[in-house]
């Protein structure tokens, strides 16, 4: 945008000269077009992946606050683990289910 500003100041500075009329026009598209690539091809991607980051994050904290303040009231870990729970998606209750069944195998087998 800077370079388009500057292109567009050299080209009006001098009414009377068409070289310079050019010369500050063709200055004001090309770094309109390099401003335009390089935000559509190289900062909006890294824009949308640092917003899905931070989305990801704030929910993640959001979680464990969530279970500081129900242990810190005194719930029981089992309504707490419930509590947790909701802010899981399938998948990945249906890991967490076979992680438990896992570690119930090994206790039973090592007891």
């Amino acid at each position: 945008m800077l370079g388009t500003l500057i292109g567009l100041i050299q080209m009006l500075a001098d009414l009377t000269s068409p070289d310079l009329i050019a010369s500050g026009m063709g200055k004001a598209l090309i770094t309109t077009f390099y401003g335009s690539l390089l935000a559509n091809i190289a900062l909006n991607p890294i824009a949308y992946n640092i917003d899905e980051k931070t989305e990801k994050e704030i929910y993640v904290k959001e979680m464990m606050l969530e279970g500081i303040i129900s242990i810190q009231s005194g719930e029981s870990s089992i309504v707490v683990e419930e509590r947790l729970a909701t802010y899981l998606s399938n998948n990945e209750k249906l890991e967490i289910m076979k992680s438990n069944k896992n570690t119930e195998r090994a206790m039973s087998n090592g007891a």
